[in-house]
Formats: C-alpha cells, structure tokens, sequence
C-alpha cells in the first residue's frame, strides 16, 4: 500500500515556516450539458467524505441542503487518518467500489498519483475513476450544474445577483480563517504563527461585528459564504483553540458569530452532519506532532440547542 504523508505542507525559509496547503489535482468539472466531460445526472457520483473534515462536511451539507441525496450516493470514512490515509474500517463501508483505503480510488484513477489522497471527493461510476478532489468547487457545481435535481424549495445558495459578493466574502474567509486556523496549527516559526493568529482574529472581529447587524453574510439569504464560514466555528472551541492554538477568544465569546453558529446548527442539515466525536478524534489522534499522546479531549461543554434569536435580524 502507498503510503502517504501527514496532512501539513511545508516549504522552506522563503515561506518563513508558514503552513502551505498543497495541491489538489484532479480537476475535473460537472456541467449540466455534460459539455466537461462528466454531465450532471443522477446516479451516476459517488461521493466520498470524512465527518471530521471541513471541506468535505460543506459538500455534505449542501448535498443535504439542495435535496440530492438520491442523486449523488456517499461514503464516509474512518475519521481517524494514519500513513495510509483514510480508510474504510469496521462500520465505514465503499458499497460502490469495495475499497479499504481511499488512496485506492486515487490510484486507479492515475497510478503515478503522488499528491494527497483528500476528501471530498467525487467518483464517477460510468469512468470508473474520480472526477474531482478541488473542494472549492465541489459545492458551487452540486449549487449551479445539478439544478435540474434540486429538490422543490430548495435554496439557491449561490445566486447570480450575488455571486460576486459570495466569492469576496468567500476569498476572505478561506485565507484567514478555513485556512487560517491550519496556518496557526501547523506554522513552524513563531514569526509564521503570529501573522497567521492576527490574521485570524481580525477576520472574526471584522465578522463579529457584521453578523450584528445582519443575519447571514450576503444579502438577506443563506449561501454558500455561510457554509464555508460554518464549518471552521463548528469546529473552533472542540479543536481549533486548543490543537492549533487559536487561543485568543473562543468562538461562545463572539456573542454574534456564537449565535449566528448556533442560527445555522438549528438547521438539520447542519446539525445532522454534524458529529463532534469523529471531529475530535480525527484532529487530536492523526497529528501526532501535535499531540504526541492522542488523548482526545472530554470538552468542551457546550449548548449548541439554546435559542439563537436571530430570527429579528435583516
């Protein structure tokens, strides 16, 4: 089996030991012509996930969110990653290719493939290889190349009118707080992790302060902004604070975003692909640089039920 290294990227000096994400290669894009190659049709994708990982646990909630649950089938795997990489162990099942490591996928795929064997990502039964592993794009194609299969009602998470404004919203938050908080966990300079810490901490601020006056991030809607911003505070208090040394505030001390949080885990489709056992024992027992010992913390106890009141807000 290849084996496959932990999930920080470093490069050397010129980076000042600052985390750099790597690449993910594989491409490809749905279209609802099938113009790219991979037409958006049911049955066809498989779509494989980790409960612990933010990137993924976007592609699940908007799955969830536009109703293609019975279009596009899904995996999960085994939270807990070693050199190997993700895995499907006891009660983590591949109905769709009987796979016990995920590389697996990657590998037939392209059998010199050397990067990251990263969740999500998709498959496609008919080529019997994987479409994509880019997550930036995995949620904008289900929101705008699958409308022909979104369930009646569903939101439209990535409107044309706001487009631009999601994507200024989105760029912002993917450097300084999805990403962020991994540049805070995985710098190796002192100088590295305190730009990446300011960083982070005047993005929440500045986030702070707009989701005072306002429900969600762009327009009077949920997008696709509030899902990528999501993710990362579902995650902040349990591993964030503490494992990567986001520690300047927790997120229950942002008295907005803590609400705005708990605004969107009142939502079932947040709050049933939400499992903060897989998350804590994905992060706290596959970076043992990190945490030599892999005990999971207990903590932190927290009331993501209690009533939001941001039903008042524009």
């Amino acid at each position: 089996m290849t084996t496959q290294a932990p999930e920080q990227t470093r490069e050397g000096a010129e980076t000042r030991g600052a985390f750099v994400r790597g690449e993910y290669p594989i491409q490809g894009r749905f279209s609802a012509d099938g113009s790219s190659g991979f037409k958006a049709e049911p049955g066809r994708y498989h779509l494989y996930v980790s409960l612990a990982c933010p990137w993924a646990h976007r592609s699940m909630i908007v799955r969830r969110l536009l109703g293609l649950e019975d279009v596009i089938s899904l995996s999960v795997v085994d939270p807990v990653r070693d050199e190997h990489g993700w895995a499907f162990t006891e009660g983590f099942s591949d109905p769709v290719n009987g796979f016990q490591f995920l590389s697996e996928a990657y590998l037939r795929t392209d059998p010199d493939f050397s990067a990251r064997f990263t969740v999500p990502c998709i498959w496609d039964r008919q080529t019997g290889r994987l479409v994509t592993n880019n997550f930036p794009y995995i949620t904008t194609d289900f929101e705008t190349e699958f409308k022909a299969f979104h369930k009646r009602g569903a939101p439209d998470l990535y409107p044309e009118g706001l487009r631009r404004e999601i994507d200024r919203v989105s760029e912002g938050i993917y450097h300084d707080v999805n990403n962020g908080v991994y540049k805070c966990g995985f710098a190796v300079t002192q100088e590295a992790y305190e730009d990446a810490f300011d960083a982070l901490f005047a993005r929440l601020e500045e986030l702070e302060d707009k989701l005072g006056s306002r429900r969600y991030l762009a327009g009077d809607q949920l997008t696709e902004a509030d899902i990528r911003l999501w993710v990362t505070l579902a995650r902040f208090d349990a591993v964030y604070h503490g494992h990567f040394k986001c520690n300047k505030r927790k997120l229950i001390e942002y008295p907005n975003l803590w609400a705005y949080a708990r605004d969107l885990y009142s939502r079932p489709e947040f709050r049933e692909t939400t499992d903060f056992d897989q998350i804590k024992r994905h992060y706290y027992m596959t970076h043992p640089t990190l945490n030599p010992s892999r005990i999971v913390p207990k903590g932190p106890d927290e009331d993501w039920n209690q009533p939001h009141g941001r039903e008042v807000l524009p």
